[in-house]
Parts: structure tokens; C-alpha cells; sequence
């Protein structure tokens, strides 16, 4: 059965690079920020480029942030990608500057400590072995990232959430950092898999089956 997919236009993303790697994996996609149509889709992505305040800037000005919640709230998927993954958190801090995020996640987005950055290229990760998301995948596996922050820890607990526990996936670029999460409905990758070839397109296609 063909899954029905909203990707939410906030203002932010490479939406059609991921309509794309969604219609190359067999979703029926739309993209668009009408609110009963992200409420309604049976599986909603959130990407994110650039910097996390203006991300949650837009996604507030389409109510995205309590149609993740309302969403969420109802068992239904969601996946985060880049930025949109890191707005998922309590907040993100960029050049002395926090920002309030959508709070699913406990926990703060910060800058990266490492010799260059951004993180700009393919890099593997370190993904539990009950994943979902990356079910099937060789350990040698890469995915490409953009970016200069991430969560570099995790500090959910049981009683802080009414989300089941959360799967981590690792990677490190200078820090170890969160290069995904899979927490029950709500699902979110630091890097691109629009962008990250037939591994990308891969996850995508497990997210789908998933739904």
C-alpha cells in the first residue's frame, strides 16, 4: 500500500531533493504547510537547513512545532532531518544565542569541537543493532553530512517522556555526536539521506515500512 507523506514547508529544507528521494522509494509525497494535511499524512518529515533559530522562527510561524506535538501525540510518525532534526530538542545555542526548541527531546544543540568544520562529506555511524532504521546495513555504511552542531549527548529518561526508549545512532567528527534517533513514532537524522545515495535511500524505504 502506498504511503502518504507531507513533507512540511517551513521555509527551510532541500524539500525537493527529499520529495524526490521519498518518490524514488515508492511514497506518494506533498509537500506543503497546510496543517490538516501534516496532521492527516501517514508519515510527516521535518527537514532543516541553516541555523537553528531561523528554523524554529518558520516552523513556528506554520504552527509545525504543535502539529509535531499533536502528531506525536497520537502515535503518528515523524522523521527529522539536519536542522530538523535538531529542533526536536529543548534548545540549540549558536554564537552565544539559545534558542527555545520544540522540546520532545530533552537536551541542548551546540557547536561541534573539531579541526574543520562545517562537517561537510560522508562519514559512517554507529547504529544499535535493534535499529529500525538502519536495519541491514554493513557497520562500513556512509551517510552524508552538513553541519556544524549537533546533540552530543542524550538526556532522556524514562519518567521525562511519554515517548517508549530511544534507539541512538553515534557518529564523531572532533565530537561524538547524535547522528540519529529513533524514539517510538519520532525519528530524526542529523545527516542527509535525500543525499546520501542508495544508503539513503534505503533508510527511507525502512522508515517508509515502518509507518
Amino acid at each position: 500500500m502506498t504511503k502518504k507523506i507531507t513533507i512540511l514547508d517551513y521555509g527551510s529544507g532541500n524539500l525537493r531533493s527529499a520529495q524526490r528521494a521519498l518518490e524514488r522509494v515508492g511514497a506518494d509525497v506533498t509537500v506543503t504547510a497546510d496543517r490538516d494535511a501534516a496532521l492527516n499524512a501517514d508519515g510527516l518529515v521535518v527537514p532543516g537547513v541553516g541555523a537553528y533559530e531561523a528554523c524554529m522562527a518558520g516552523l513556528k510561524q506554520v504552527r509545525g512545532d504543535r502539529t509535531i506535538g499533536q502528531r506525536l501525540a497520537g502515535g503518528r510518525p515523524v522523521l527529522g532531518i539536519c536542522v530538523g532534526m535538531q529542533i526536536l530538542f529543548e534548545r540549540g545555542v549558536e554564537f552565544g544565542v539559545q534558542t527555545e526548541g520544540c522540546g520532545e527531546w530533552p537536551g541542548e544543540v551546540s557547536q561541534l569541537h573539531a579541526p574543520v568544520l562545517p562537517h561537510m562529506g560522508w562519514n559512517t555511524v554507529e547504529a544499535p543493532k535493534d535499529s529500525i532504521l538502519f536495519d541491514g546495513f554493513d557497520a562500513d555504511e556512509r551517510f552524508y553530512f552538513v553541519h556544524s552542531y549537533a546533540a552530543q549527548t542524550w538526556a532522556w529518561k524514562a519518567e521525562d517522556s511519554r515517548l517508549p526508549p530511544a534507539k541512538l545512532t553515534w557518529s564523531t567528527h572532533g565530537d561524538r555526536f547524535l547522528a540519529a534517533v529513533e524514539n517510538g513514532p519520532l525519528s530524526a537524522t542529523q545527516f542527509h539521506p535525500e543525499k546520501s545515495g542508495d544508503a539513503g535511500a534505503q533508510l527511507l524505504q525502512n522508515w517508509l515500512e515502518a509507518l
